[in-house]
């Protein structure tokens, strides 16, 4: 009697079990999501256009096992297959394979395909593809729906930005790399959502100042504590000042990173061989499990 009782202990311990809210694919045979998901485009029809979006999954891909999702968004003019091959100016999906790597949750990446290579959102359409987009992969494969998150640069990050404000508690976090709050727009925007942002002091596409418009809605949804705006890098420092916000909601965190440069993903500091984007980013995302 005690080994059984120990065993249906042991069996409560499950990833499975472990997970608040396991997704329709879990414990299902993927058959819409293969491995060659990463070089050929899923499709799905959303407001009468067709649609396209590519899915990495991890290795050894496990359907009993809850996964985080992470959407990685790219930049105005760009594509998914950019964000997936490291190309223009990405680093293959935002830097953080590797990272995940090394999680004990597993990390599944969604990369959707933007409409004219942006993310206007017109009427809100890109947020109803890529709620479309999530229901189609939760319905394939073993997801953790509270552990969805969203990352990108420029349009990709307001696009993101959106998200956190259309969602709400529908998504767990967001990374918002140089975004602006008006060009994806923010329906509703009244829930608390974790939120990363990041910009340069010297951007002259996307301007600091929205930035923190950006940061300063979720610091007022997240319950954070009042302060005096961050000093900001010195000019030509190659510096960055970042800034974890306290007094926020439970889970609710808010860090900024402001750094001494322009309007580009994958920002250093100096003497830095590599960008400090993607471990910041992960750092921020891996604190949920």
């Amino acid at each position: 009697m005690a080994k059984l009782t120990l065993l249906t202990l042991l069996g409560l311990l499950t990833p499975t079990a472990l997970s608040l809210r396991p997704s329709p694919g879990c414990g299902k045979t993927p058959t819409l999501v293969t491995s060659s998901s990463t070089t050929t485009p899923l499709r799905i029809t959303s407001n009468n256009k067709q649609r396209e979006f590519f899915v990495r999954l991890p290795q050894n891909y496990n359907s009993s096992t809850p996964h985080r999702l992470i959407f990685t968004l790219h930049a105005l003019g760009g594509t998914a297959q950019q964000v997936i091959a490291g190309q223009g100016g990405y680093l293959p999906y935002y830097g953080l394979p590797p990272l995940a790597n090394s999680s004990t949750t597993p990390t599944v990446f969604v990369i959707p395909n933007g409409l004219n290579n942006g993310w206007q959102n017109s009427n809100g359409e890109d947020v109803t593809f890529l709620r479309s987009v999530l229901s189609t992969v939760e319905s394939d494969l073993c997801v953790d729906q509270d552990l969805r998150f969203s990352t990108g640069f420029s349009y990709g990050a307001a696009m993101s930005y959106s998200l956190a404000c259309s969602l709400g508690r529908e998504i767990r976090a967001v990374a918002a790399l140089s975004g602006n709050p008006q060009i994806s727009g923010c329906a509703a925007g009244s829930e608390p959502v974790a939120y990363y942002g990041q910009h340069g002091t010297t951007d002259n596409v996307l301007p600091l100042a929205q930035a923190r418009q950006m940061r300063d809605r979720f610091l007022k949804n997240n319950g954070c504590a009042a302060q005096a705006e961050p000093p900001v890098p010195a000019a030509g420092s190659q510096g960055k000042v970042k800034t974890v916000y306290t007094g926020c909601l439970p889970d609710k965190p808010v860090t900024f990173v402001v750094f001494d440069g322009g309007h580009v993903p994958t920002p250093r500091e100096t003497g830095e061989s590599e960008t400090f984007a993607h471990k910041e980013t992960w750092e921020f995302f891996s604190q949920f499990t």
